[in-house]
Formats: C-alpha cells, structure tokens, sequence
C-alpha cells in the first residue's frame, strides 16, 4: 500500500503537518527536523498524491519557469538551479521558452491563474512589452532579470554598478578606446547600429550601457561611436557585428562585451582578424557563464552567486504561494568581478 504522510509522521516522530510543511516546502522547517522527515520519506518510499494535494490546498505541487531563450548557457546554468533547487522543495518544474513575446507569457499567467501550476519565475527582457503590466490580477509570480518595476517580488543584480566596475577595471589597466557590444541598439543617421544615446533595447543594455558610460565620461574617453549594437545576444550575432566594425575601424583599446555569449563571438571575429587578445585588443565579459574559463584566453567577467539568486526567487515565490496579497520584495544579489587573461596585460 501507498504510504501517507501520517505513516511518515508517526517514523520520524512529528506530526502530519510538518511532514506537510517539508512536502511542500513553503513554511520553513528546522534543518535537524527536515533531515528526520526527508529519511523517514525515504524509507517508506513515499510517493505524494498529488491530485489529493491539489484537491486539499488547490496546489499542483508544480510552478513554471520561462526564460527568453533557452538555447544560451546562462539559460541553462540558471534552469538547472530552478530544477534542483525547487526539488529540495517537493516541487516540479514547467520549463517555457518566451523568445520575449507576451503572448508566451500570457498562457503562462493563464495556467497559474487555473491551478495548474502554482506560481511562475519569469524573466522578460523588456517591461513594456511584459505580460505582467497589462495581464490584469496576477497569480503568485516572481520576476528575475533587469525590468525595473514594482508590480511583483523581483530578484536582480545592479547591472549599471557592474556594468561600472567592469569599465572602471579596464580604465585601471590602462585602456582608453574601450568599446561595448550589446548596448541598445539604434540605427544613427547613417544606418550604422549603435552610437547613439537613445534608450531603445533590452532593460539589461539600458543598464549596463549606464555604467559603461558614467566611467568612460568621468575619465574623459567616452566615444559614443566605440557603442556596437546588437538586435539579438547571440555568439553569431556579436561576430558579425564586431566583424564588420574591424573591417572599418581599428581596433579598439577592449571591448566591454555586455554577456559572455557576446563575449565569444568577439573573440571569435578579432581571431579571424588576426588580433591578438589581450596584446591589441582586451576583452570583458558579463554572467561568468561556464565557458568563459575556458576561452582562449580565459574571460575577464562580472560574476554573481547564482545559486543565492535562484535560491531567493523560489523564497520570493514561496512568500507569494503563501499570501498573495504581501507586499512585494525586491532582493539585489551582490556581484563581483573575476578578473582573467583577456584582460591582463
């Protein structure tokens, strides 16, 4: 016969409801008592009836995750985390690709709204064109990433004091013609992308592009000219782009790639041009994705605790689970610069 969680109760000497509590993973449960109950789960092989539960609390014991793209390492390193850690929790993981367009996000909402997942983790790209601003009442939902807003529970980083750090360490070694790739991208009066200060592109370019800025005007080399924009952060996209810039220009002093995936198609292009790194041309990077220790050479880059930042959005969401009507938090995780050859003299 199934096991219940009055039979795992009565193992691990507590009552129902804290078995419950770990199941469920939303009200906190002292590490010594979670460690009897999760054994006694084990030895009795407990399975959760999950349509029980649901009927019980209107829980699936599911929440959803949707990223803009799920084909970049950063996706993945961060879906990964979302997976393991929410199964420390007792619950499973919906995955959802929204190429950052609202209707993806709107059937999302929709599921939650349904019970069919109990909260959602997003990450949109652009607020205005989020489904969170326009979808009406929200279900449980927490948002991770750049938009700056103060509708729901939101976990972050400071991209423009990053972004700031970055280009104030490239300034220190000595760089004064640094160029970004990724900043928002605006056709000039010549139809070259990039070079303007308007405020077009992703909330994280917006950002970032801030703090490049505030640093290159303060130590008088800011050349809006040196911003290389992008329609897409891809590998691809950033060869290409700072391809074409090298056949036109010459290089420049670094090169402030606004992600690691960015990162790599610019090593990839001053390779093909036969620039040395970091001898002509330095470069940085953004998120300290895997790869980026393993590039040649290895990627100076702007780090963060990814486990802490997925490890607070579940917390973030389990709060909004609990009380939906609680006031929304905002948790800033603290990054650091991890400084390598790609930039060192």
């Amino acid at each position: 016969m199934r096991a219940t969680v009055k039979d795992v109760a009565k193992l691990a000497g507590v009552s129902p409801k804290t078995v419950s509590n770990v199941i469920n993973g939303v009200v906190f449960v002292r590490p010594e008592t979670r460690a009897k109950v999760e054994q006694a789960l084990s030895e009795l092989d407990y399975v959760p009836n999950l349509s029980a539960r649901g009927l019980r609390n209107g829980r699936s014991g599911m929440i959803g995750l949707a990223l803009p793209d799920l084909l970049r390492p950063y996706s993945a390193e961060i879906t990964h985390l979302v997976v393991e850690l929410a199964h420390e929790r007792g619950w499973g993981v919906q995955i959802e690709q929204t190429a950052a367009e609202p209707d993806r996000e709107y059937d999302l909402l929709s599921k939650a709204r349904s019970h069919q997942i109990d909260g959602l983790i997003l990450n949109p790209v652009n607020l205005d064109d989020s489904a969170v601003m326009s979808a009406g009442p929200l279900p449980p939902v927490v948002l991770i990433g750049d938009v700056d807003q103060d509708v729901v529970s939101q976990v972050c980083i400071d991209n423009v004091s990053a972004a700031r750090d970055m280009t104030q360490h490239l300034v220190d070694q000595g760089y004064r013609r640094i160029a970004a790739v990724g900043t928002p991208e605006v056709p000039n009066r010549t139809g070259r992308v990039g070079g303007s200060t308007d405020s077009a592109g992703t909330a994280a370019a917006r950002l970032r592009v801030i703090g490049y800025r505030e640093v290159l005007t303060a130590a008088g080399c800011y050349d809006p000219a040196l911003e290389i924009g992008l329609d897409r952060w891809s590998p691809e996209g950033a060869a290409t782009v700072v391809g074409q810039y090298l056949e036109q220009h010459e290089p420049p002093d670094a090169i402030f790639c606004f992600t690691d995936t960015i990162a790599s198609g610019a090593l990839s292009a001053l390779w093909s041009a036969g620039i040395s790194v970091p001898e002509r041309c330095a470069v940085a990077g953004f998120d300290n994705i895997l790869e980026s220790r393993y590039t040649v050479p290895p990627l100076t880059t702007v780090d963060f605790d990814r486990r802490l930042f997925v490890a607070s959005a579940l917390d973030l969401l389990a709060e909004r689970m609990s009380d939906p009507a609680a006031t929304p938090r905002r948790i800033v995780v603290p990054h650091r610069l991890v400084t390598r050859a790609s930039t060192t003299r």
